[in-house]
């Protein structure tokens, strides 16, 4: 199958034909890890997770390399800093800001349904490779000291804006009214600056006295060069990073190592906008991932991850979204609805498979309009083919909008295992087992079939399922798809024991032919975000939506 890549610096779609079929390497801007993370800035990452997922899928996840770096050393940091713990030392201060937002751009984007990078460089571990680069640069010519700073010359660089697609007459006219008087010409772009008293500093390279610190584009190049070498195959990251920043990375890289390219193929990710402005965090028109999941800041109410991500691969990566709520709602009504097609799946089979059509869509360029499109054909299809289920599965499962549930369990079949050795199931289930497997069922991940992954598990561990006291109440009237957070939801709002005697008392109410108090009971459970759907004569509770 072939894949087919729009790349800005050529401005066409083309194949993609890796430098090493067995090394593709991809390098994508990540954070700056001063703040909580806006949901525009989740774009590139579920973005290019879904292309890490498709590179994995077709060249083998043995042979694709995803970097990913943090920056952790920058002037907003610094600032932050002193904001938020102005009695510390700035240092001091700095560690708290970057360690405390980087614990939680992690945990919100896990949350999103993104796989880890396989190398996550931070700036301030590779400084060494950063002086390295400057002082190539220098020696090239392409660099030059002034007033304790080092700057790339841009006039150096004939086909410089070649990436933005600016002549050097529009960057001149873009530049700041008041260029700094040690630049040579003002297009010119700081490569390493001195530090202020307190800040973090390093020596300095090119025999400057003065400590100092990196600017912020030599840290990409310096870290993809480190981790992927002098050219690799895919650069990606947000439409506001072509220029300066990519533009200044490919000069960078290019002339410290005479390389007609730094990445073969450039893509970025289109903007979040609301009321057709580019959400971020300088118009103040931003709402975080962390705001999304745990709040309700955005509809009056919280968002499953992964409604945030099928919302997000709704609209083409190359292309603007407007975000609402009745986007987000629209996703919601279609992940409930795939979950409960999916929710009796069998996860014990071979690797997951997802749909052909779905691959080839994601090969034209990430088409991900059309992937839903085919995932909706499906969902309708299951209804007469109940083999579609196991394909909309997988699909899910690989575009990352569903836990893989067969991993779940058996990481927490492993965990078990390595607590208790010797499991046997006689008559009687082990106190010990089924606390271990209650202890695991309350920490899986919110959007986890939590019943099923500890039934799966449990086979994993003893060959056949397991009947659990703490299982068997929520499986009574609700043998579908539980998740974490449903779960978390009703044990807040009345709690499960509860739950089940209030079904049981409309039970008795409504063959007593008291309905009165049966709608009263129903009524009561709606008042509370729970609603009861009677299937087959039998009644089921779900979250109303």
């Amino acid at each position: 199958m072939e894949l087919k890549l729009y790349d800005t610096l050529t401005r066409t779609k083309r194949p993609f034909t890796p430098i090493d079929p067995a090394r593709v390497r991809m390098y994508v801007c990540g954070p700056t890890v001063y703040d909580f993370a806006h949901i525009g800035n989740a774009r590139p990452v579920i973005v290019f997770d879904v292309l890490y997922r498709l590179l994995r899928h077709l060249y083998g996840a043995e042979h694709v390399t995803y970097v990913r770096n943090i920056t952790d050393v920058d002037d907003k940091i610094n600032a932050r800093a002193a904001e938020e713990y102005p009695n510390l030392p700035l240092n001091e201060a700095i560690r708290q800001v970057t360690e405390k937002t980087d614990k939680q751009f992690h945990e919100d984007v896990a949350a999103l349904g993104c796989l880890p990078p396989d190398v996550e460089p931070r700036a301030t571990e590779h400084i060494a490779e950063m002086k390295q680069l400057i002082e190539r640069l220098i020696a090239a010519g392409y660099a030059y000291v002034a007033e304790e700073h080092v700057l790339f010359s841009v006039p150096s660089m004939p086909d410089y804006g070649k990436l933005a697609n600016r002549s050097p007459e529009e960057m001149k006219a873009g530049a700041r009214v008041e260029v700094a008087p040690y630049k040579r010409d003002p297009t010119d772009f700081v490569l390493w600056k001195p530090s202020k008293p307190g800040e973090p500093a390093w020596l300095s390279p090119a025999g400057v006295a003065t400590p100092g610190r990196p600017g912020w584009h030599i840290e990409c190049s310096a870290m993809s060069w480190k981790h992927l070498g002098e050219t690799f195959d895919i650069h990606g990251g947000g439409l506001d990073l072509v220029f300066p920043h990519h533009e200044n990375e490919i000069a960078q890289s290019r002339c410290a190592f005479h390389t007609p390219v730094m990445a073969n193929y450039w893509m970025h990710n289109g903007f979040l906008q609301v009321e057709g402005e580019k959400m971020s965090k300088s118009l103040g028109n931003f709402v975080t991932i962390n705001e999304l999941l745990k709040t309700q800041t955005f509809g009056g109410r919280h968002w499953p991850g992964e409604v945030l991500r099928l919302a997000m691969i709704a609209t083409h990566y190359t292309q603007p979204i407007g975000w609402t709520v009745p986007c987000l709602a629209e996703a919601l009504t279609n992940w409930n609805s795939w979950k409960r097609i999916v929710a009796e799946v069998d996860v014990r089979k071979s690797a997951i498979q997802p749909d052909n059509e779905i691959v080839a869509a994601l090969a034209d360029d990430l088409n991900t309009p059309q992937v839903l499109r085919r995932l909706h054909e499906i969902a309708r299809g299951s209804q007469r083919r109940e083999e579609l289920r196991d394909v909309l599965y997988d699909s899910l499962v690989f575009l990352g909008i569903l836990p893989d549930e067969l991993a779940l369990a058996d990481d927490v079949a492993q965990k078990i295992r390595a607590e208790i050795p010797h499991i046997t199931i006689n008559n009687n289930i082990s106190p010990r087992l089924e606390g271990e497997m209650k202890k695991f069922f309350l920490t899986l991940p919110a959007s986890a079939n939590s019943t099923a992954t500890v039934t799966t598990a449990s086979i994993l561990l003893t060959g056949e399922p397991v009947q659990y006291g703490f299982l068997d109440e929520w499986t009574k009237y609700n043998p579908f798809y539980i998740s974490t957070s449903d779960r978390e939801y009703v044990e807040k709002v009345i709690g499960i024991a509860k739950l089940n005697r209030l079904i049981e008392d409309r039970i008795k109410a409504r063959t007593e032919k008291d309905f009165e108090e049966s709608d009263r009971i129903r009524d009561e459970l709606i008042s509370l975000g729970i609603v009861l759907k009677d299937l087959t004569g039998r009644p089921v509770w779900e979250i109303a939506r």
